[in-house]
């Protein structure tokens, strides 16, 4: 009998929220609900209104009009004293004439608990974000990493029932960066604690997030899985924001076909008509190299010729470690390139090199069709 897993139930629910500053409208309309033990993060460019979001749920900006329900109930004019939340700011906002100790426990003296509870409570959050040694410290004397670890462990030092992260990591280099997100996340999983955080960095989002809600200009273009958002995006903009995409000028044929540089090339499907402008958009590590023999698009086919396959030439290779990314030209680019990402065994088995022809395949599963990008 196969077993059914449970969705959990629905934790917090945004209805048609709008935030206006001025004349200016910084969220538009928006709704969206989040489940227990989520960890959900708003992704976007600066100005895209994803911090603002975050801070009307938290109340330290109330909206123009809309509704916030958490937990079934309706926060929507509750000021952030009365709501349940943790926060972590960018900037760890530590106190720094307290010790790591009194830090951690300023949020825990108004509930009622007595000092030996407290302190328990302080050396078991010490103990869970893997600092047990430093709570006599203060902030100055840790790095960025230890006092973000820190500023964690006081935002769920009263059992929230959510936790909001407003662009955590972004202060801290790379390296510490890419730990301090694996741990967070362990973290979250193990306390099973509702959780959304901001970022612009697409990259923290598809490693941390059970979903990923893309914002531009106040509004959301699309709420999905880091899988859906990346390989299925709704939109030019989804498709350009996360990850390399090549973008491509052309016109729309019948259903699965784009027509490019007056090539007719299979695609997904889309509900464009003939001859709309459209923009044709490939991922470079979708683009699939071949060994010579593949005739180029509009050429009589042969069986074993693959579809969308044609002879380029490569103009530029940029090692990147891991792979190669390599600038590709053909007539149909007019004074465009198509950019490319190979493993290095493709290259290695392909001898490709600065200059050298080559059989490419734009597979037509992964070619995709967008309207072009609206104007701000």
């Amino acid at each position: 009998m196969t077993e059914v897993t449970a969705t959990p139930p629905l934790y917090l629910s945004i209805d048609n929220l709008w935030k206006a500053f001025g004349t200016f409208l910084a969220l538009k309309d928006i709704s969206l609900d989040i489940n227990e033990r989520e960890f959900v993060c708003f992704l976007g460019p600066s100005g895209c209104g994803k911090t603002t979001l975050l801070r009307a749920i938290a109340g330290l900006d109330l909206q123009t009009k809309g509704t916030v329900m958490q937990a079934g109930q309706d926060v929507s004019n509750l000021p952030p004293s009365e709501r349940d939340f943790g926060i972590v700011f960018q900037s760890y906002a530590l106190f720094p004439n307290l010790t790591i100790e009194k830090n951690i426990a300023f949020g825990l003296e108004n509930t009622g608990r007595s000092k030996s509870e407290i302190a328990v409570r302080v050396a078991e959050l010490l103990d869970l974000v893997g600092l047990p040694e430093q709570g006599k410290k203060y902030p100055a004397q840790l790095s960025g990493g230890q006092q973000q670890r820190i500023a964690l462990a006081r935002a769920i030092a009263t059992n929230p029932g959510l936790l909001l992260l407003d662009e955590p990591l972004s202060a801290l280099d790379a390296k510490v960066r890419v730990h301090l997100r694996h741990e967070i996340k362990e973290l979250q999983r193990k306390l099973g604690v509702t959780t959304v955080m901001v970022t612009h960095d697409q990259e923290e989002a598809l490693a941390m997030a059970d979903r990923i809600v893309v914002m531009n200009h106040g509004v959301i273009e699309q709420v999905g899985s880091p899988t859906e958002v990346y390989r299925q995006p709704a939109s030019l903009f989804v498709a350009d924001f996360i990850g390399e995409m090549n973008q491509i000028p052309a016109q729309a044929g019948a259903s699965g076909r784009v027509v490019i540089g007056g090539a007719t090339l299979h695609c997904q499907d889309h509900k464009f008509g003939a001859g709309d402008a459209i923009v044709a958009a490939i991922r470079p590590e979708d683009v699939i190299p071949h060994g010579d023999g593949a005739r180029s698009p509009g050429a009589e086919d042969e069986v074993t010729t693959p579809e969308n396959a044609f002879e380029v030439r490569v103009a530029e290779m940029e090692f990147l470690g891991s792979f190669w990314r390599c600038r590709l030209r053909h007539e149909i680019f007019g004074n465009g390139e198509l950019i490319a990402d190979f493993s290095i065994n493709a290259v290695r088995r392909l001898e490709l090199a600065v200059d050298k022809a080559m059989t490419i395949e734009l597979p037509k599963s992964r070619l995709m069709a967008f309207a072009p990008a609206r104007d701000a």
